[in-house]
């Protein structure tokens, strides 16, 4: 018999496989014929033998499990790839192939049976390869599970910026509510943050995209310099990242000198493989006003009832609706975050929570005081 805990622990990742099987049917059902087409429906079928595996270590000890459906959490991702397009989806299951990596991994370390730890390092092997085909679909260079590469563009920004928004614009109408302002001056203070708040974010994420693009700009000079000049030492470089993809030394060296007869060739070779710098999807300015728009829309919420009411009714329809969107907003984090839906939602409720709290309380208090 095994403990509660493995019990729990095994379940959730039988039910983190049933999961990957269901979108990557979907990945492949979205998916014109190719080659990225038959890469997806590949994943589904290894998928597929991981569930099998878990069952078997099920029924060795003794644990009858019935049908495991795909969660809440995986077909709300299915249903937000229809609008969002494959290659959203795609980002997400790299990443969640990367965290599966690490805690398989973990889970070979900690185990105490033999059966366990053979089941660990296979899925564990699995999952690298499944996050390296990933990354040949998507053009990605880096590991998943040692890298934070960016996972989610667009709506990554929109859920972040929403969030901020929201957050920031309660905590502010909930603090001139302590202040027993009027319901006018609720409004003008409300829509005061959201302008603020909308422009701060904004601003902050124009300015980190074109930093972002900076670097790297910076870094491929720096590369073009060093084959110009030190070819050799650059040589050397490039043989030894052949070798460590599985060539041997001979053929990495032969290859290494060929691509270095070509100088444009061979940076673009380094950036790609040194680098691990693919084709630049940085926008300062896109990135600036999707983050800017998100923010303002989400400092809008708790704003909007004040525009059509006035009283108790207008505040505890800000107080509902700002509650229910921060659940929402932190279930949606979970995408990128990988973390549990309901409990992710949960912690940004309790947050939300606490800043309305926190500025109710210093308005109340600074209306006494003055």
């Amino acid at each position: 018999m095994v403990s509660q805990s493995v019990y729990r622990t095994w379940l959730k990742y039988l039910q983190d496989e049933v999961d990957a099987a269901f979108l990557y049917q979907k990945l492949a059902e979205a998916t014109p014929a190719s080659r990225k087409k038959e890469s997806y429906r590949m994943l589904h079928d290894i998928e597929n033998r991981h569930q099998a595996a878990w069952l078997n270590l099920l029924h060795e000890h003794g644990i009858k499990v019935k049908k495991i459906k795909p969660s809440l959490k995986a077909r709300l991702m299915a249903a937000i790839s229809k609008w969002t397009g494959v290659e959203w989806l795609s980002y997400i299951m790299l990443k969640e192939e990367g965290n599966e990596v690490k805690t398989y991994l973990q889970l070979y370390r900690q185990a105490t049976d033999d059966n366990t730890r053979s089941i660990a390092i296979r899925l564990a092997q699995d999952s690298a390869g499944h996050a390296s085909e990933l990354n040949q679909i998507l053009g990605e260079q880096a590991e998943p599970w040692h890298s934070t590469a960016g996972t989610g563009g667009m709506l990554r920004n929109v859920v972040y910026g929403f969030n901020d928004g929201l957050t920031a614009n309660f905590g502010l109408v909930a603090g001139v509510i302590g202040a027993q302002a009027s319901a006018h001056f609720i409004l003008i203070s409300g829509l005061a943050g959201l302008v603020a708040d909308a422009l701060s974010m904004g601003s902050s994420g124009f300015l980190a995209a074109q930093s972002e693009r900076e670097v790297y700009t910076h870094e491929i000079e720096m590369e073009a310099e060093e084959i110009k000049l030190m070819p050799e030492l650059e040589k050397e470089e490039l043989a030894a990242i052949y070798q460590a993809k599985g060539m041997d030394a001979a053929a990495a060296r032969a290859l290494a000198n060929e691509v270095m007869k070509h100088p444009e060739k061979a940076l673009e070779e380094q950036v790609h493989e040194e680098l691990g710098i693919g084709e630049q999807r940085i926008t300062p300015f896109r990135e600036g006003w999707v983050t800017g728009l998100s923010t303002a829309v989400g400092a809008f919420i708790p704003v909007f009832p004040f525009l059509l009411w006035q009283g108790k009714l207008a505040i505890w329809l800000s107080i509902v609706l700002s509650m229910f969107s921060h659940f929402a907003v932190g279930a949606a984090r979970s995408f990128f975050t990988g973390r549990n839906l309901w409990r992710s939602g949960m912690e940004m409720f309790v947050v939300g929570m606490g800043v309305a709290g926190i500025g109710y309380l210093l308005g109340d208090l600074i209306i006494r005081l003055f």
